[in-house]
Order: C-alpha cells, then sequence, then structure tokens
C-alpha cells in the first residue's frame, strides 16, 4: 500500500543569508522591483528592442518617420485646410508639442497593457518579478520618445524659440505627471488585460480619443468659448493629458517670438492659470492613479501564470 511522501517545506533563508540577498522563492519587493532587479529590467529592455526591429530595414528611423508622418497629416488637413495655423503663431511648434505627448501615452499605455500577454511564455514557465514587463515597456517608449523630442527641440529653436527655467520646470513637471499617470493605467489595465484580452482593444479606443480629447490639434481657447463656465470645461482642464500638453506649449511654443509678438492682438495666446497651472491637479491625479494601478497589479500578479 502507497503512503503519501510529504514535500518538505521551503527553506526560509537565515537572516545572515538574506543579508547576502538571498530569499524564499515566490518573494519579492513589489513595486520596488524594477529597483531591486535593475540587471533584469535592463536584460527585459535590451530584449523588446530586438525583437521589435528584428527583420526591419530601417531600425530606428521608423522612430522618426511615424510621428513624421504623422505631423504632416495633420498640418496638412488642420493648419492648411481648415487654416489653424493661420490663427495659431507656430502652429507646427504647436502641433507637434502636442503630438510627441500623444504618441508618448499611447506606446507606454499601449505596450505596457500587452506586456503581461505579450510575454506569456516567460511569465507562465519562469519566475520572474512581473512589474518588469510594464516597466520595461515604459523604458522602451521613452527610448523612441527620445528623436521625437530632439526634432521638436530642433524645430522651436528654427522658431526663435530660446530654452529658459520656465520651459525646463514645465517640461519636467510635465514628463513626470505623464510617465506616472500612463505607468498607473498601463499596470491597470495590464493586470486586467491578463484575465480579459478585450481591455486592449478599449486601450486602444482611449488612445485614439485622447488626440481629440486633448488641446493638441486645436487651441484650448476655442475649447473654452464652447463650453467654458459648464462642468464640462472643468472636467476638461482636470484630464491628465490636457495639463501636460499645455505644459509642454509652455515649454516649446508659448514663449517663443512669434507668440509673444501676437499677444496684443489675441490675449488667448497666454492664458495664464489655465490649465498648466493646475500642474499640481495633474500630480495628484496621476499619484492617486499609478497607487491604484500599483495595488491592483499586486493583487493580480499571482494569477497570471494561470490565466495566460
Amino acid at each position: 500500500m502507497n503512503q503519501a511522501v510529504e514535500r518538505p517545506a521551503p527553506r526560509v533563508p537565515s537572516r545572515e543569508e538574506q543579508a547576502q540577498g538571498w530569499r524564499a522563492p515566490g518573494q519579492d519587493a513589489g513595486w520596488l522591483n524594477p529597483i531591486h532587479e535593475r540587471f533584469l529590467l535592463r536584460l527585459l529592455v535590451k530584449k523588446e528592442l530586438r525583437v521589435r526591429y528584428r527583420g526591419s530595414v530601417l531600425g530606428m528611423v521608423w522612430s522618426y518617420v511615424k510621428p513624421a508622418v504623422q505631423f504632416v497629416v495633420f498640418y496638412i488637413a488642420l493648419g492648411i485646410f481648415l487654416q489653424l495655423s493661420r490663427d495659431t503663431p507656430a502652429y507646427a511648434v504647436y502641433l507637434f508639442s502636442g503630438i510627441v505627448v500623444i504618441n508618448l501615452f499611447g506606446e507606454v499605455f499601449g505596450n505596457a497593457t500587452r506586456s503581461i500577454t505579450g510575454n506569456g511564455a516567460l511569465v507562465a514557465k519562469i519566475y520572474l518579478p512581473s512589474q518588469l514587463f510594464p516597466w520595461a515597456s515604459m523604458i522602451v517608449a521613452l527610448v523612441h520618445f527620445l528623436p521625437q523630442l530632439v526634432v521638436l527641440i530642433v524645430g522651436a529653436l528654427l522658431f526663435g524659440w530660446l530654452p529658459s527655467l520656465t520651459s525646463a520646470i514645465a517640461f519636467v513637471l510635465g514628463m513626470v505627471i505623464l510617465v506616472v499617470f500612463t505607468m498607473g493605467l498601463g499596470m491597470l489595465t495590464a493586470a486586467l488585460n491578463a484575465a480579459f484580452r478585450d481591455v486592449e482593444n478599449f486601450v486602444d479606443l482611449i488612445v485614439m480619443v485622447a488626440t481629440w480629447l486633448s488641446p493638441v490639434l486645436y487651441r484650448i481657447s476655442m475649447v473654452e468659448q464652447a463650453i467654458g463656465g459648464t462642468i464640462w470645461w472643468w472636467l476638461y482642464q482636470l484630464n491628465p493629458l490636457t495639463i501636460v500638453v499645455e505644459l509642454f506649449h509652455v515649454a516649446f511654443w508659448r514663449y517663443g517670438p512669434e507668440v509673444v509678438e501676437a499677444v496684443p492682438s489675441d490675449p488667448s495666446l497666454t492664458m495664464p492659470g489655465e490649465p498648466y497651472g493646475l500642474w499640481w491637479a495633474g500630480l495628484l491625479i496621476a499619484g492617486v492613479t499609478f497607487a491604484l494601478g500599483t495595488i491592483v497589479f499586486e493583487r493580480s500578479k499571482r494569477r497570471f501564470a494561470q490565466e495566460l
């Protein structure tokens, strides 16, 4: 008669072993994993970049081509056909400074959402801290963002823009709000997408709508004229993407010579206190979103292997 053999419980490392870096299987540092596991994070980033451009002739050049084509299409359709460039000085800089924000938002959000399902083989077969996957996707998106930022800076300089302390602060605030907010959303949707694959389709819709619900293609003064004084106007201003786009406008467009010269005849170009003055609200909303996304991700990560 066969007797059941009891398996010994996993040995818990002693304090001395823990001090040397040993830990019990399955234990990790939670939301601090990207800091504690920097080596693994670098490996995942390199893997993502290799997979992204495998078999590609142009490689990283696509980081220039895609936003350039997007900019040309929008500029011709809106700037020339709808004549928005006539009423907006340096409209090319205004347009592109918003496009780079939406592109970074869309890539971080979309890639983070698919980071767990896209690495299903790794998640299901070996133990890796799950937080590394969305964070690796975010870093890859930042790598693609750098060429666009260089093009934006060069374009702004050609229009007479000069960097200042105000522009530097606006840029840093905008980047912090954008990355924290988008990573919070990305971790939330990554956890949900592991169980419900429809989530990534909703994310694609959100990214598409975000382009039109932020002052990327049009001036925010047009929105105020249409819905100013209503609750929709306040909700529009509290949209973190609206705040980030306006911070980028402050950083690269608002204090350019063409805009400054046009202010006396068009005071709406200054818009003092609106809505980039709500940067504190953007930071608050981004922090809450990040905390919520982290909590949901932490509670869901132990089910990823079974759900995949």
